[in-house]
């Protein structure tokens, strides 16, 4: 599509004299300009590296959704969902418009969703050439003769440049990221932040795909590549979602954000978005390797006098990222299509000691702990926080869901049920005590046990239940120690440990309180916690 018919088709949204266009340009010049204009530099390994200011995460308290008849009722209003009337965002939109008139432009248009049957057609609009670098990277990118009559299903516009003034525009600060879901136009404006682009698309698709009978999940996958069995993993930052995912021995689908069809899963994406703190090629080789000419690093720090990036200078922010295309991992699914998932893992990092390494749950256990998303915040992790916390995120995504989460979790029990998946709940925290008494599970023990459920091996064995959480836990894998199994063996205080399960399930039990209208039946499937 040429530069004359783009400026025709951004006038229909509003942008009625943009400067020149530059359209779907390649990375290197992306690259180039980016370098050019001074939006960073190049790292030693070729990855550009910029500063995203004051906005070093997603800031969730400027996030809006426009209230509109059409869809008022399929949103769960509520602090996650925040409405914005329609006058208050189109005056907003105008001016942001206005912003834009006489501005280089860099426009990109790719697609959500890796199966045809669901892609969304976007066409991203940036003022920054390092921001649609970023969105051409994540997005999938179409091939170029499907770009020829390209005609989005969605824009996401995004002028970090424009400030906000929150008494007259109606927002919260000098930052706004609006979701028009009746209109299809993402705005995102005042932060630099790249994921506030990334989660705004999924968070759109998020609200269209149930409609299509596609559970979207925030959640990474991967494939057996010799049967096609895939699995996939939920988790919560730190829990180990990107590190047991990535596992050299098995295909890649994605990293972050799937759609799940009668078909299979598919990626919605086509790049990873990975936190690069602590990062180190022992542990994650294919992530740190990844990190080349091409890919996108936020907020990293060098070694003094280098270009080499130190990954464990969290002076800006722990939330460092890097961003690369999917095609850059060694073993990934280029394709991004697997099968019908035969595995699915929940992970959590429990900090109290209470949960077992690895236990299977039922269609209703995994119902409810779907929608608990369970983990613990570290000491240190966040201001304040001086002792480990209980967090619960609703689907292990909340921020991301634009409707009720019991639609969500309804979707995910039908297709258990369906297609007979094996859940598993494995956490990845501490044993022997709470953090700071007990240690972490060794890393070698979860991958044991994950892979024993991912091949089949621990349906072979017997199980017992949880006297307090009631989930079904193995007596017995090779290769891991039969006490671990059971979390109360390795407390030296078995009464300290029941007092533990209990405060842990109590919180568990208090925060489902939430969900005022789930069934009982649904409710019961929690742990049990006596009356007092």
């Amino acid at each position: 599509m040429g530069e004359n018919a783009i400026v025709k088709e951004l006038t229909k949204v509003g942008i009625e004299q943009p400067g020149m266009i530059k359209y779907n340009l390649e990375p290197a010049l992306l690259v180039e300009d980016a370098l050019a204009k001074g939006e960073g530099v190049l790292t030693d390994t070729g990855a550009f590296r910029v500063e995203t200011g004051k906005f070093t995460g997603r800031s969730p308290n400027d996030r809006f959704i426009v209230k509109r008849k059409s869809i008022d009722k399929k949103i769960a209003w509520g602090k996650v969902n925040v409405p914005i009337d329609a006058e208050t965002f189109e005056k907003l939109y105008a001016k942001v418009m206005t912003y834009l008139n006489g501005k280089e432009l860099y426009v990109f248009d790719g697609l959500a969703g890796a199966d045809e049957t669901y892609q969304k057609k976007i066409r991203v609009v940036n003022e920054y050439a390092h921001q649609n670098l970023f969105m051409h990277q994540m997005l999938v990118r179409p091939a170029k003769e499907k770009l020829a009559g390209f005609e989005p299903d969605m824009h996401l516009i995004c002028a970090p440049g424009f400030k906000c003034d929150p008494e007259v525009d109606g927002v919260n600060s000098d930052a706004a990221i609006i979701l028009d879901l009746e209109k299809n136009i993402i705005l995102i404006v005042g932060s630099q932040y790249c994921g506030e682009m990334k989660k705004s698309v999924f968070s759109a698709m998020n609200f269209f795909l149930p409609d299509l009978n596609v559970l979207p999940m925030h959640c990474s996958a991967n494939m057996d590549p010799e049967d096609g069995s895939v699995a996939l993993f939920f988790g919560l930052s730190g829990t180990g979602k990107t590190t047991l995912s990535a596992d050299p021995e098995r295909m890649l689908i994605g990293d972050d954000e799937h759609g799940w069809s009668s078909h299979g899963v598919f990626n919605i994406e086509g790049g990873c978005y990975a936190k690069a703190v602590r990062l180190n090629r022992i542990q994650e080789p294919q992530i740190f390797d990844a990190i080349k000419f091409g890919a996108l690093t936020e907020n990293v720090q060098f070694f003094p006098g280098t270009r080499t990036i130190d990954f464990y200078d969290e002076s800006l922010t722990e939330n460092t990222r890097a961003a690369y295309p999917v095609e850059y991992i060694p073993n990934a699914q280029l394709d991004g299509l697997g099968g019908i998932p035969k595995t699915v893992i929940f992970l959590t990092a429990d900090a109290f000691g209470v949960l077992p390494p690895i236990s299977k749950l039922n269609t209703l256990q995994a119902m409810y702990h779907f929608l608990s998303g369970y983990t613990s915040k570290l000491a240190g992790t966040e201001r304040g926080i001086t002792e480990p916390q209980a967090a619960f995120s609703t689907c292990f995504g909340e921020p991301f869901l634009p409707m009720d989460p019991l639609v969500y979790s309804k979707m995910l029990a039908e297709k258990i049920e369906k297609y007979n998946v094996n859940v598993y709940l494995v956490n990845t925290g501490w044993v022997g005590g709470p953090y700071g008494v007990g240690e972490r599970i060794k890393l070698s023990y979860t991958r044991t046990l994950v892979s024993a459920a991912l091949n089949g091996e621990l349906e072979k064995g017997e199980f017992v239940e949880h006297d307090i959480f009631k989930v079904a836990m193995p007596t017995h894998c090779e290769g891991v120690d039969d006490n671990v199994l059971n979390p109360a063996n390795m407390w030296f205080d078995r009464d300290a440990y029941n007092k533990q399960a209990k405060m842990l399930a109590k919180k568990f039990v208090e925060n489902f309180k939430r969900f005022d209208s789930a069934p009982d039946f649904l409710v019961s499937a929690g742990p049990v916690v006596d009356a007092e």
